[in-house]
């Protein structure tokens, strides 16, 4: 692998975890807004709505973060180096999401 593209690959590892980052203040934001809602006793299908959102957003991340692990192994091995984490540990990531 030539230097440009070890600097890229860390380029898009950083534009990954600014987007998880992103995701995750969008959700406690949306989370927020749940508990404001609960306290000023909404309507249950608004807070139902919103939480929704919620954990749509917190899915999103998550998967965010396991789409990049992939993506570092893949990466590791085609340097020739041992992935940070093994399939079984990456399936086991992801099946923890659904």
């Amino acid at each position: 692998m030539h230097t440009t593209d070890v600097v890229h690959a860390a380029g898009e590892e950083a534009e990954s975890w600014a987007e998880v980052l992103n995701r995750l203040r969008r959700a406690q934001g949306q989370l927020a807004a749940v508990i404001a809602m609960i306290e000023a006793e909404r309507d249950r299908k608004d807070i139902v709505t919103q939480l929704a959102a919620v954990t749509h957003a917190l899915d999103r991340a998550g998967f965010k973060i396991v789409a990049g692990g992939i993506r570092q192994c893949l990466t590791e091995r085609q340097r020739g180096h041992v992935p940070p984490l093994s399939e079984a540990e990456l399936e086991k990531l992801f099946l923890a999401l659904a």
